[in-house]
């Protein structure tokens, strides 16, 4: 059956949200490339709600603003925006803690530069840099996600990395925009989008300054990057919460 095509005032606006380091960012410049959107990468949420909405917008993981007191495991009101805005379709990107701690680690070793922060935080500033990072994986996708799970649209970075376009095609599909009117946009995206830093690859913006050149693969990256024994305490830290996405630990 064919797509309908919507009227570009019918397609929701969206947020994507999850843990940093997880894919966030170059899953949210994904709505760059797709016809209608407008799109932010972490704006003060004073700006999202000052946003006119003429037409679809979309905003990867806003940052706390003086004001609007976030829901715990987020950054925002999540009830307070989804009475205002109750057809956002919301997304949650998650990635196998372990990577996700390897790749977490330049922003948590800077004052603890990922947000939202735990609100224990400060009494954590003093543990090993790993176990900080393995700390925030948790707290974001526990708490976090138990806050918009049944109503987000859970992704996976993995899944992203091995179909970059089929993810991109899901993803229309999920917000009402026909595939076949956004057929440069899925492919301009998906062509950035490697396992491996090649010719082809571009980082998202706003990860540059985040990356580390330890690595050459982004999926089970932690296997060059962490010793058994630090995959295992690590893993000993995330295992409740790592499970209830299916990620299991393997040596």
């Amino acid at each position: 059956m064919a797509e309908r095509a919507l009227p570009a005032e019918s397609l929701p606006d969206a947020m994507i949200l999850g843990c940093g380091r997880s894919g966030t960012s170059i899953f949210g410049e994904l709505f760059e490339h797709l016809p209608h959107y407008t799109y932010a990468s972490e704006p003060p949420f004073s700006d999202v709600v000052a946003t006119d909405f003429s037409s679809p917008a979309a905003f990867k993981v806003p940052r706390e603003s003086d004001g609007f007191p976030p829901t715990p495991g987020l950054s925002f009101p999540l009830d307070a925006f989804l009475q205002a805005k109750p057809n956002t379709a919301l997304f949650w990107i998650v990635r196998h803690p372990l990577d996700t701690v390897c790749s977490l680690r330049i922003g948590i070793a800077k004052a603890w530069g990922h947000h939202p922060r735990p609100p224990d935080w400060r009494d954590w500033l003093q543990r090993p840099l790993l176990e900080r990072c393995a700390h925030h994986w948790t707290y974001i996708n526990r708490h976090g996600f138990r806050q918009v799970e049944g109503r987000a649209t859970l992704v996976r970075f993995e899944e992203m990395i091995a179909n970059p376009a089929a993810f991109a095609e899901k993803v229309c599909r999920t917000i009402g925009l026909p595939v076949a009117d956004a057929v440069e946009a899925v492919a301009a995206w998906s062509d950035r989008v490697q396992d491996s830093n090649n010719e082809r690859f571009v980082e998202a913006k706003t990860s540059r300054s985040y990356s580390r050149p330890d690595h050459a693969v982004r999926v089970g990256r932690w296997r060059e990057n962490l010793t058994l024994e630090q995959a295992k305490n690590v893993w000993s830290m995330v295992e409740g919460t790592a499970e209830k996405f299916g990620y299991r630990f393997t040596a």
